[in-house]
């Protein structure tokens, strides 16, 4: 076989690679019309890359240089609008980020999907330790992680612990702040969701865990469904962590979104990569553990931290409250508002 021909092969296969991969990462678009969609959404940038990779033979072969040059412009556009670095209102809409006010308490929220039979957990506990969270929301807590848990009940003496019906585990919130008083906690959706209300000074903000299941043919999309009325019965101001199994971009993420009434907080990078598979691939993994946050939150900084044991990575929250308007509860004011 001459090196005409083997150009040749090489080039009919690109060409048949670049139409396989267009066609689920185009579908990846529609996941609001069906859920099937929506999970091929979550490798938008997987199979975005290697469409510019399929891509390079053709726009080296002059009979094939236009379509090589609209693939290439496909998967570009593609990553664009997970990264949201082209057009504005093209990638999903955060929860704007603002520094800290030197006068304001600054308090952190931890989030973690523990992994039901992580074989490290003396590095999640020293973790939370050193980290010292207010808050921290927690998935899979399995029953072995729920007696590990209990050594932390003198630090975070307030919590709620969720046993989940599935052998993964439940869901739990773990506070060193007191709960508002009158406002039980709550397992929701067999021990896949809680909510706590938090007291932060005076200030109190409805927390909530959250676990969904895999995407379709699993049953996320209608989990998603029954969950709408819990989320929106959250207080205005409400912050919302959970393992989503969803990336930022699906319309999974922008149902909870939307159901809730919060704006997502991020990016926090990839959080999840398969146990199974070494650290260093951690850029290829998925960004699917999510924050949202709404009403008096103030969102300073989200970032992910070490390894601790999970096939998940922590996420961590630095967040301030907005303080209550003095004038809102004063009488005299609101006559003088009247009288005008």
């Amino acid at each position: 076989m001459d090196g005409k021909t083997v150009n040749r092969t090489i080039t009919l296969v690109a060409f048949w690679v670049t139409v396989l991969l267009s066609l689920p990462l185009v579908g990846g678009f529609f996941g609001r019309l069906h859920p099937a969609f929506d999970s091929l959404a979550h490798f938008r940038v997987h199979l975005a890359v290697l469409l510019l990779v399929a891509a390079l033979p053709l726009l080296l072969a002059r009979s094939f240089r236009w379509h090589g040059f609209l693939a290439a412009l496909f998967g570009s556009a593609a990553i664009l609008t997970v990264t949201g670095a082209s057009l504005p209102g093209a990638g999903p809409v955060q929860a704007s980020h603002q520094p800290a006010d030197p006068l304001s308490p600054v308090y952190r929220l931890l989030h973690l999907n523990l992994r039901y039979d992580n074989p490290e957990p003396g590095k999640v506990l020293s973790l939370i330790g050193r980290t010292r969270p207010d808050v921290v929301t927690l998935n899979e807590v399995s029953a072995m992680w729920a007696e590990k848990l209990s050594l932390l009940s003198s630090a975070y003496p307030y919590r709620i612990v969720c046993a989940g019906d599935s052998g993964a585990g439940g869901v739990a919130i773990l506070s060193l702040r007191p709960l508002a008083e009158g406002i039980e906690a709550q397992c929701l959706d067999g021990g896949t969701m809680a909510t706590a209300t938090v007291d932060f000074g005076g200030t109190h903000v409805d927390v909530g865990a959250l676990h969904l299941h895999w995407p379709w043919p699993f049953s996320q999309s209608s989990q998603i469904d029954r969950r709408a009325p819990m989320l929106a019965a959250m207080a205005e101001t409400a912050i919302l962590a959970g393992d989503l199994n969803a990336t930022p971009w699906s319309a999974a993420s922008a149902r909870i979104a939307a159901a809730s009434g919060m704006a997502p907080v991020g990016p926090a990078g990839p959080t999840w990569i398969h146990h199974r598979l070494p650290e260093f691939l951690r850029f290829a993994g998925l960004p699917i553990d999510r924050i949202f946050a709404k009403g008096a939150v103030i969102v300073h900084s989200v970032a992910t931290l070490e390894p601790v044991g999970s096939d998940h990575l922590p996420v961590l929250l630095e967040f301030s409250l907005e303080p209550a308007d003095p004038e809102a509860d004063d009488p005299l004011t609101a006559t003088a508002s009247l009288a005008e």
